[in-house]
């Protein structure tokens, strides 16, 4: 515990944290903040704690997952959130400072060659985690399965309200105001985004994705709705995608490219978008040092999954002379989002658990936990990127995009 107790005596500063070790010593953390209830964790083996001070996202989250951390006060967030909201990002100040209290893990080779995602591991990585249990996504999404970042007009919003909402934020940027357009999804999920486009202006869709759970489910949809001749899907990787299309969207997709292929990405999407086209993308991005993601997650939810900064994306589309025409960040909207999500997960913990196990619960509900400290505490944003060819193809002012989201919200 000399590790972890040195360390942690540095990280917790404010509110409180109790950990009991593996022989029943108690340790104790910070101050009391009001507002901020005590946590308590106990550890049932001697090498925890090392672990979670020499890796922590993957000490700490496989851990919890085998049960050698157990929370006593608090869930597995609130213990996240304490330590994360003492380091939050805008207050670290020199990252080096903070890199001396606990080693950073990420800063290797591998971390960054597991991003290379050719086709057949794209195939491979988007099975992992796109084609589990439809009854799973069922117990924690929205009705419609949106599986990205909502948008909240109102913090107290439902998450079907706010999901229905960013559909018509998205939709309005992409400018569908004339007839006859034909719409290319790149990572069209279960078919949410397509059908709702379709159904708002008539346009065409063609939805992509890797995933074959997801693409059954999307043709069984768009056949439901009987608009399967207007709301096609495919499976199908970018790379393969020919022809012209007036507009692109791509949501929650980006993350899975891979920093070697982005250029990659956005040739192709220049290549398939008309030349009075609109792309619209809709990705996390991350504040700050590019790095790679963080081991756990690329061990057990994402495989090959990479967060992008700013400027990494838009040095990909200079270079292929893809025009940026918007930028919007969302700061808290995929906090909110994830914890209605980490919620709902937490209130299906038995039939979670009645469909896998008590570890894969765990696992899902730190995947859940850690992702929502990361908007609200940590490096984590979510970026809406608006792209043109011709600089010509949109109006010289933002007026259209409120003008039409009104009208697709039917205010």
């Amino acid at each position: 515990m000399w590790l972890f107790d040195r360390a942690f005596k540095k990280l917790i500063r404010k509110g409180e944290l109790q950990v009991t070790d593996y022989k029943g010593r108690v340790y104790r953390y910070g101050e009391p903040v009001p507002g901020r209830e005590l946590v308590a964790v106990r550890f049932t083996d001697r090498t925890t704690p090392e672990r979670i001070v020499s890796a922590p996202s993957l000490g700490a989250g496989e851990a919890y997952m085998d049960g050698r951390l157990i929370m006593e006060r608090g869930d597995i967030h609130a213990l996240i959130d304490l330590v994360t909201w003492n380091n939050r990002w805008e207050k670290r100040g020199d990252r080096a400072k903070l890199e001396r209290k606990v080693r950073m893990p990420g800063h290797d080779l591998g971390g960054w060659l597991r991003t290379w995602n050719y086709e057949r591991r794209a195939r491979r990585n988007v099975a992992h985690h796109y084609d589990l249990s439809a009854r799973l996504y069922d117990l924690f999404l929205d009705v419609d399965r949106q599986y990205s970042c909502a948008y909240f007009t109102d913090p107290g919003n439902s998450l079907e309200q706010a999901q229905i909402d960013k559909k018509a934020h998205i939709a309005a940027k992409l400018k569908l105001d004339r007839p006859g357009l034909r719409v290319l999804e790149i990572g069209c999920g279960w078919g949410g985004l397509a059908l709702y486009i379709h159904e708002k202006t008539g346009a065409e869709v063609l939805g992509i994705t890797l995933s074959e759970e997801q693409l059954i489910v999307a043709r069984q949809r768009a056949e439901a709705a009987g608009v399967a001749d207007k709301v096609k899907f495919e499976l199908i990787d970018y790379r393969a995608m020919t022809g012209k299309y007036d507009r692109i969207v791509s949501v929650g997709m980006f993350e899975h490219v891979g920093p070697g292929h982005f250029r990659q990405f956005f040739a192709r999407c220049r290549k398939l978008l008309a030349d009075d086209g609109v792309m619209l993308l809709h990705t996390i991005g991350r504040m700050g040092a590019r790095r790679p993601t963080d081991p756990w997650t690329v061990k057990y939810i994402f495989p090959g999954g990479y967060i992008p900064t700013l400027s990494e994306i838009a040095e990909a589309t200079e270079a292929v002379r893809l025009i940026t025409t918007d930028v919007e960040t969302l700061r808290h909207h995929y906090g909110h989002t994830l914890e209605r999500w980490l919620r709902r997960t937490q209130a299906a913990k038995a039939e979670i658990e009645a469909m896998y196990d008590p570890r894969f619960y765990r696992m899902w509900e730190f995947y859940l936990a850690g992702s929502m400290t990361g908007f609200f505490n940590g490096q984590m944003v979510n970026y809406q990127l608006q792209y043109v060819r011709d600089r010509t193809a949109l109006p010289i002012t933002r007026d259209y995009i409120a003008e039409a989201e009104t009208a697709l919200r039917g205010e």
